[in-house]
């Protein structure tokens, strides 16, 4: 039907007869000319109609609007001087129309098909097929099938095998909650759509395929947040006889490969390693944004003898005081303060206190509280200058890091510091390796997994499981792109006493364990190979790529924050019958 994409056109093209075939983009009227911009994927072009050389296509673009879709057939000529248009690739040529055909026709659309538009999210979901049409909507789209091209040939070329592994399997919630899917012909029983194929993945290690990978949907029913939705995309790998370097190395490869083949960005490997318990002394996040600055500093120290209550947590038992620095930020309002007061408590810090450097003392509220020595430590500690201001909570250690890294992230947003990815040093790629295998769980008082229970610890910790749980460290590795976690894996526990042991630290027994995993636990008696892997978010790379604050915005068909799709309804009711063959009758919904 056509011969060339509408912006593939270039003055090379010049003089040779094209078919071309897209939507109307736009539609003037010139002294008798008609021009129209075509749109297809790759771009537009301007097509020309003479009313004087094309009478029967002249008077068929004037019942033309947009969005039509056409089929023309025309010469490609070089634009006037003067008349060219060197914001568009296909700027410098037009194609003089002899032919123009109607499709389809087109209703007025409920928006614009313009990147820069100023309409709701709820109007663009509801019309997703037409939001689809904006070039900067299908660049993302482009930008994640190289992305995901990019990934398969370098894998394959690493001796990886693409396995399909099973969407439907058993119910096993250690983490987020599961999506149920009733069986018919089992009445009462449930599949569960995965989470990952992190079962199976190791299983097929146990299988001797030794190099596996899959780009692979999985579902997770969680509240909402920014960067997540219930269906999301991964890249999911395991390798068998492998330490944590072998998968670090691979993966810092695959890496460099996807960035320079699929965006054209350069960046350098080994990429730079943390703890986990650095990145939260120094970021309060275990997925730290580094270009930010903005470190959070210990103040403990420092506050001693102050009579101030706000700063009572940091002489309690494990308890600290913790600060941040904001470089001339002693201009900011009081207004502005009570709001990241209010960000601070609503992260589980017990309030903010806030201090301006002056010369020679502070200026604050509870300044008075403070003794010369408690100033003087305050601004030694901090390094800080005149007309900085330094924003501080107090109480459990990690309970006022966390706090204060997310009072962080809200200063990145306020103060707009993410930089700009043309810049040397934009793209920090950084390791956050040693995470504690487990962590208390206050609320239920139990050990909870801090990545997933088939996490192996470290040889040397392993007589720590008994005594100080809390203590032992991981072979675990995150991989953190600018404040985004886009990768994240372990070494694996291969050892069927090891992996009951883990089980039972996170307090299931053994009529739970042989219940939900007596299946997976059972194939390590067979010989299974010391194996790791790691599972990257499609969604949360190109979140990263093209600077989105939001999952939706790389994604063909997203859900909205709540969780519906607006395009299709879903989620719906269905009907009796429907009901009836599941076994399913449908209680009222609580208030």
């Amino acid at each position: 039907m056509r011969t060339h994409w509408c912006g593939e056109l270039r003055a090379e093209h010049v003089g040779q007869t094209v078919t071309l075939a897209g939507w109307v983009h736009r539609r003037r009227d010139h002294g008798g000319v008609t021009f129209l911009d075509i749109r297809d994927r790759e771009g537009l072009v301007q097509v020309t109609l003479h009313p004087e050389d094309q009478p029967e296509a002249h008077q068929t673009a004037q019942d033309v609007r947009s969005e039509f879709v056409v089929k023309i057939e025309g010469q490609v000529s070089a634009r006037p001087e003067g008349a060219q248009n060197l914001n568009i690739p296909t700027g410098e040529v037009e194609v003089i129309a002899k032919t123009l055909e109607v499709i389809a026709t087109s209703e007025t659309p409920p928006f614009q098909i313009e990147d820069r538009i100023d309409v709701g999210e709820e109007v663009r979901l509801r019309y997703r097929y037409l939001d689809l049409r904006r070039p900067e909507v299908q660049g993302r789209i482009f930008l994640r099938h190289r992305v995901t091209s990019a990934i398969r040939r370098f894998l394959d070329d690493e001796g990886f095998i693409d396995v399909e592994t099973p969407m439907l399997s058993k119910s096993t919630p250690e983490g987020s909650r599961d999506y149920l899917v009733p069986s018919r012909l089992y009445p009462g029983r449930f599949y569960a759509l995965l989470q990952s194929p992190q079962l199976f993945k190791q299983l097929l290690m146990v299988a001797g395929f030794d190099r596996y990978y899959q780009i692979v949907r999985c579902f997770r029913d969680e509240d909402p947040r920014a960067d997540r939705q219930p269906d999301f995309t991964q890249l999911d790998l395991e390798m068998s006889f492998v330490d944590t370097e072998d998968v670090l190395s691979l993966v810092e490869r695959l890496m460099v490969k996807v960035f320079a083949d699929a965006a054209g960005i350069q960046i350098e490997a080994p990429f730079e390693r943390m703890t986990y318990n650095e990145s939260m002394a120094r970021f309060g996040i275990d997925r730290p944004d580094r270009r930010l600055g903005l470190e959070l500093v210990d103040v403990t120290d420092a506050l001693k003898g102050t009579e101030a209550k706000v700063f009572s947590g940091a002489s309690a038992p494990g308890g600290a005081g913790i600060a941040i620095r904001v470089p001339g930020g002693g201009t900011t309002s009081r207004k502005e303060l009570d709001s990241l007061a209010q960000v601070a408590r609503g992260a589980g810090a017990g309030g903010l206190a806030w201090l301006v450097i002056q010369n020679g003392g502070v200026s604050s509220p509870i300044a008075k509280f403070l003794t010369d020595a408690n100033v003087e430590a305050l601004i030694s500690t901090a390094s800080a200058e005149p007309n900085d201001l330094l924003l501080i909570t107090t109480g459990p250690k990690r309970v006022v890091q966390t706090a204060l890294g997310v009072v962080r992230m809200e200063l990145k947003q306020r103060l707009g510091l993410t930089g700009d990815p043309s810049a040397p040093g934009y793209w920090q790629p950084l390791w956050v390796v040693d995470t504690p295998v487990v962590e208390w769980n206050d609320r239920e008082s139990r050990w909870d997994s801090v990545h997933h229970p088939f996490t192996a610890p470290f040889e040397e910790d392993e007589h720590l499981l008994d005594s100080d749980p809390g203590s032992v460290r991981a072979k675990a590795y995150d991989l953190t792109l600018n404040g985004i976690e886009v990768a994240g894996g372990s070494i694996r526990i291969h050892r069927p006493e090891l992996q009951r042991k883990i089980f039972k630290l996170i307090g299931l027994d053994e009529e739970t364990v042989e219940q939900r995993f007596g299946w997976f636990v059972d194939a390590f008696r067979f010989g299974a190979p010391p194996h790791g892997g790691i599972a990257g978010g499609i969604e949360r790379l190109l979140m990263a790529l093209t600077g989105s604050e939001n999952i939706r915005d790389v994604m063909a068909f997203p859900k909205t924050s709540m969780m519906t799709d607006l395009l299709t309804g879903a989620p719906d009711e269905v009907d009796e019958a429907q009901l009836g063959e599941l076994h399913i009758q449908v209680m009222p919904a609580k208030e």
